[in-house]
């Protein structure tokens, strides 16, 4: 058997960690969006020729393919599908988005910035360290900073835009903070959508409540909140 030389492993690995950046800024594709009506959670306004549908992915199938693992960090993720069938384009721009649990706690879609909080890490700004053998120094790979590929999974997954032409359907995906909520939170749950209105006419459409229910026997995705609690005293 042919053995590797302490020249030949630094070229592999040197080659690994060149290429891991450029694997993490390829941008990726969601799964093309059905018109909204083929969604098992949906309300049609039939005045307004509006359609608004849910899809929770609370199993791992149903996943975006994302750079970060949103989650196992405690956020349900959502997919919003809009199909407009009027002859006016609506805007969301002003529109409010919420997730609300069978006992009316209201929560609103992570921002960017909520997101970094939660997934940020010491160890993941450090990178990775890769031994090599003696006497060359070890490596390190630096990934790519977290709240960079919060953008690029916003740009690759996020609304394309806020704007949905008449005929049209347009989606995207959203993350909800239900890190401390009871489990399954989507049993009897709502996603509401407010203040979405018609872009020529400034005229607000009426509110949409999306009836919600969880994937039968899926497993949970997220972390329990309670292995990664520090650590209290106990009484002497």
């Amino acid at each position: 058997m042919r053995r590797l030389t302490s020249a030949t492993v630094l070229t592999l690995t040197l080659a690994l960690a060149a290429s891991a950046p450029a694997r993490a800024d390829k941008p990726r594709k969601p799964k093309s969006a059905l018109p909204a009506q083929q969604y098992p959670f949906h309300e049609t306004h039939e005045k307004e020729l509006v359609t608004i549908a849910a899809e929770p992915c609370d199993t791992k199938d149903a996943l975006p393919d994302t750079r970060l693992d949103y989650a196992h960090h405690g956020f349900l993720v959502v997919r919003v599908i809009v199909t407009n069938d009027s002859n006016a384009a609506v805007n969301l721009d002003d529109a409010r988005i919420h997730f609300i649990t069978a006992d009316n706690t209201v929560v609103q879609a992570a921002t960017d910035e909520e997101l970094q909080r939660r997934l940020f890490s010491s160890k993941s700004s450090a990178g990775t360290r890769i031994p090599l053998p003696s006497p060359l120094p070890d490596i390190t790979i630096h990934h790519p900073p977290v709240d960079q590929k919060i953008l690029a999974d916003n740009n690759d997954f996020g609304f394309p835009s806020t704007t949905i032409a008449p005929h049209t359907t347009v989606a995207g995906y959203l993350y909800y903070d239900t890190r401390n909520l009871d489990e399954p939170v989507l049993e009897n749950a709502n996603l509401e959508v407010r203040q979405a209105r018609f872009a020529t006419s400034s005229k607000q459409l009426d509110t949409f409540e999306i009836p919600l229910k969880p994937t039968p026997n899926a497993p949970p995705l997220k972390e329990d909140p309670i292995k990664h609690a520090p650590d209290v005293p106990k009484p002497k």
